[in-house]
C-alpha cells in the first residue's frame, strides 16, 4: 500500500527566503522517498539589513509578511500537512529579529524559529549526505550562506569536528577588507588544524551558488568539480561586470554579485585541506526541514 504525505520547509537565509515543498512517499517493507514536489525562492537580502544596520527594515519586514502569507496559500494549495520555518543568520544576529518573528507570527500564524549554527549545520547532515559518504574516505562539507558557512568533517562515515563561522556571502559583500581577512584566517586555521592527520581530503557543497556554479558547469549529476575547474571559473567570474554576469550568464540580480564572495569561500576551503575536487549535491538545510519533520527530530 502507497501513501503520500506532503511537508512542508521554509529556510529564510541572509540572502534569500525560500518554501519547499516535498512529497514523502511510503511503501511497506521500504525506505521513506523524498520527492521535491516545489521550491519557491523570493530574494528578500536580510543580510543587508542585519549585518550593516544591525536589524531589519521595515521594508523587509513587510516583505517577508507578504512572502508568509503566499508561501501559507501554496502550502494549502499543496495540501502540506506540516511545515517549519526556520531561520538563520540574518535574523538570529538583528537586533529586532525576535520582534520581526512575533509580528510575522501574529499576522500570518507563521512560527519562525530562529536557529543557531550548531542547530542549523545538525539540520542540515540529517539530509541525504550520508549516502554520498564512501565508508572509508574523508569529506569537508562546506555549506555556504549568506551570513555564515558550516564547515563539517567526515572521515571513515563519522562527523569528525563541526564549526560555523560568520563568514557568508552577503556579510563579506558588506564587510571591510581587514575585516574579512580577518574571518578568512580563523577559517584557515581551523580547517588547517582539524585536516592535517587526513590525506585524500575531499569538498562536499551545498548552498545557492555552488548549484549554480555546478549547472555552468555542464558536469553530470554525481561528477565533482575539480579545483582548477572551479579557480579557473572564479578568474572568469571576477573578470565580468555585474551587469555582464546578468546579462551574459543570465544569473539573478541577487546571485551575480554574491556568487564572487562564495566561489572564493569554496576554494579557500579546498586549498586549506587539500581537496582538489567538490561534490555537488542538491541538499540545503530546507531538505534537512523536511527529514527532520518526518523523522520527529523538530
Amino acid at each position: 500500500m502507497l501513501k503520500i504525505k506532503k511537508y512542508g520547509a521554509i529556510d529564510i537565509g541572509s540572502n534569500a527566503v525560500r518554501l519547499l515543498v516535498a512529497n514523502v512517499i511510503e511503501e511497506k517493507n521500504k525506505e521513506p522517498q523524498f520527492k521535491k514536489s516545489s521550491l519557491v525562492r523570493v530574494p528578500i537580502r536580510l543580510g543587508a539589513d542585519a549585518f550593516v544596520s544591525g536589524k531589519i527594515s521595515e521594508a523587509n519586514t513587510q516583505r517577508m509578511l507578504d512572502a508568509m502569507q503566499a508561501f501559507k496559500l501554496i502550502m494549502k494549495i499543496h495540501g502540506v500537512e506540516r511545515y517549519k520555518a526556520c531561520a538563520t543568520s540574518a535574523m538570529r544576529e538583528a537586533e529586532n529579529g525576535e520582534e520581526v518573528a512575533a509580528t510575522i507570527l501574529k499576522n500570518t500564524d507563521v512560527k519562525i524559529d530562529i536557529i543557531d549554527g550548531k542547530k542549523e549545520a545538525a539540520i542540515i547532515s540529517s539530509t541525504d549526505l550520508n549516502q554520498l559518504i564512501e565508508s572509508d574516505a574523508t569529506y569537508l562539507y562546506v555549506d555556504v550562506g549568506g551570513g555564515s558557512t558550516e564547515f563539517t568533517l567526515f572521515s571513515k562515515g563519522k562527523i569528525i569536528n563541526s564549526k560555523s563561522f560568520k563568514i557568508g556571502t552577503v556579510r563579506v559583500l558588506n564587510n571591510t577588507k581587514p575585516e574579512n581577512k580577518a574571518l578568512f584566517k580563523k577559517v584557515q586555521k581551523w580547517i588547517e588544524e582539524n585536516t592535517s592527520d587526513y590525506k585524500r581530503i575531499s569538498l562536499i557543497g551545498s548552498g545557492g551558488n555552488i548549484n549554480k556554479l555546478f549547472k555552468m558547469s555542464g558536469r553530470d549529476s554525481g561528477k565533482p568539480i575539480s579545483y582548477i575547474y572551479l579557480n579557473a571559473q572564479y578568474q572568469f567570474l571576477k573578470k565580468m561586470s555585474y551587469q555582464e554576469r546578468i546579462s551574459e550568464l543570465s544569473l539573478n540580480p541577487d546571485r551575480a554579485d554574491v556568487i564572487i564572495p562564495a566561489t572564493k569561500i569554496y576554494l579557500s576551503a579546498m586549498k586549506w585541506s587539500g581537496a582538489r575536487k567538490i561534490y555537488v549535491p542538491k541538499i540545503g538545510l530546507s531538505d534537512g526541514i523536511i527529514k527532520s519533520l518526518y523523522f520527529n527530530k523538530l
